[in-house]
């Protein structure tokens, strides 16, 4: 499937956007862990959080949908049934991280398996700590499939993060759920703390220390987690596109209801600021997760050297920071940013050939890339786009296209729908002249 995208401007109107990802992925994950049922309204109904769902279903766990709720009822930590077949996580990197280590301290084995792009993605980051806890796990190579055999017991460790993950601490601390001694984790640079949220929510018992600009958290194992309702709020991610949108294109204003605006995810936020975007967070509240309405309008921005600090919190927004780059006015340099590269797609190399056939010039390294804006003026070139298969290099390209010379068609998108299913009908809410091909 193809987008075909006209240029345009005048983007109005007020929308929602799907739930939080990261939330839906670990409600699931949580509920099907608790000893009880568990309802979970606002659950992003992409192929990602679809695959999770059904791989707990293969499992033994009943989840049903009710009039737009779902109920989960888990059956404790250590009542997942053998499945009869290898786990399917489809795109999901989340999910399967994660679950591997759950999966580690089951007394059944297992093979987790997924599609040709995650089967390229690196899991030994995930093998290493779990076999220093006493985890039977294998890996073909250090990617797809993981083979997990039973063990006699987990063991607490004391880890440091190496790389800046949230997917590899959070896959640590459900495998501390069932590990005997105090697990410690320590990340150098802070990380999305959605687990660390849905714990508190759930009730499971964590111990977390600011150490000089860095983050400890301590667990022990738990007999049980209680049931719980969940409202997940709009995913900032999602809402990113539509940031963009409403920044680049002239005479645009857009107000985004209900987004989570949790600190560890709104790196971009911070950084358009600073490009001098005009973004104004209202009716913030706080739930499971902080939210906000985002009001946005079109402005006029300025390249930046991007503060390394937030990248790690900003990675899956970044080919929307790099559309952002191209029509801003004069440089924007990105470092520390290597882990673009293990993404659904070399995200680094796709959105740098992304921007070289809209007209734009860079400078690509091995980790970053410096951005020559073309200014608030600018005008891309009408089009060919591969988006490699990455729903958020498709997405991202698609809202640049409404500042080309006449139209773009992005290639391959069915991978949106791993995210975001229904991105064509918000796109058409505000104005967008999208088509799909």
């Amino acid at each position: 499937m193809d987008f075909l995208i006209k240029s345009g401007q005048n983007l109005k109107g007020v929308i929602t956007v799907p739930g939080d990802k990261s939330i839906s992925h670990r409600s699931i994950i949580l509920s099907s862990l608790a000893a009880g049922t568990s309802k979970i309204t606002g659950l992003l109904e992409g192929e990602d959080c679809l695959a999770t769902i059904e791989v707990f279903r293969n499992m033994g766990i009943k989840i049903v949908k009710e009039r737009g709720i779902y109920s989960v009822e888990g059956k404790g930590l250590r009542g997942l049934e053998d499945p009869e077949k290898p786990l399917d996580f489809g795109n999901s990197g989340t999910s399967i991280r994660l679950c591997s280590g759950i999966l580690s301290a089951q007394s059944f084995e297992s093979t987790l398996i997924g599609d040709s792009s995650l089967s390229s993605r690196p899991m030994q980051r995930i093998v290493e700590p779990l076999t220093a806890m006493g985890a039977n796990i294998t890996s073909k190579n250090g990617t797809l499939p993981i083979e997990i055999s039973p063990t006699d017991s987990l063991k607490s460790i004391n880890y440091s993060l190496p790389i800046a993950s949230a997917q590899v601490k959070s896959c640590i601390m459900l495998s501390a759920l069932y590990a005997e001694g105090v697990t410690t984790i320590e990340e150098n640079v802070v990380t999305r703390d959605h687990t660390e949220n849905m714990f508190k929510h759930f009730g499971i018992p964590l111990k977390m220390e600011d150490l000089e600009g860095k983050k400890r958290i301590n667990l022990t194992s738990i007999d049980s987690i209680n049931p719980t309702d969940i409202k997940i709020c709009g995913d900032f991610s999602s809402a990113s596109f539509f940031i963009l949108a409403a920044l680049i294109c002239p005479k645009s204003e857009l107000l985004i209801k209900n987004v989570g605006i949790n600190k560890t995810r709104i790196g971009l936020l911070h950084a358009l600021r600073h490009m001098g975007a005009n973004i104004q967070l209202l009716n913030q509240t706080e739930n499971i997760e902080p939210t906000a309405d985002i009001l946005v309008k079109s402005s006029n921005l300025k390249g930046i050297i991007l503060n390394t600090n937030l990248v790690a919190n900003m990675i899956d927004e970044m080919p929307v920071f790099f559309i952002a780059a191209a029509l801003s006015e004069g440089i924007t340099i990105v470092k520390d940013a290597k882990e673009l590269r293990a993404k659904e797609s070399d995200r680094l190399q796709a959105m740098a050939e992304a921007l070289s056939s809209f007209g734009l010039k860079y400078d690509l390294e091995e980790d970053g890339i410096k951005i020559y804006g073309l200014g608030s003026t600018g005008i891309l070139n009408s089009t060919n786009i591969s988006s490699y298969g990455d729903h958020r290099i498709a997405m991202a390209s698609a809202i640049a296209s409404l500042r080309s010379d006449d139209k773009v068609r992005v290639l391959d998108c069915l991978n949106v729908n791993t995210s975001y299913p229904n991105f064509v009908d918000t796109c058409k809410e505000i104005g967008i002249d999208i088509k799909q091909s």
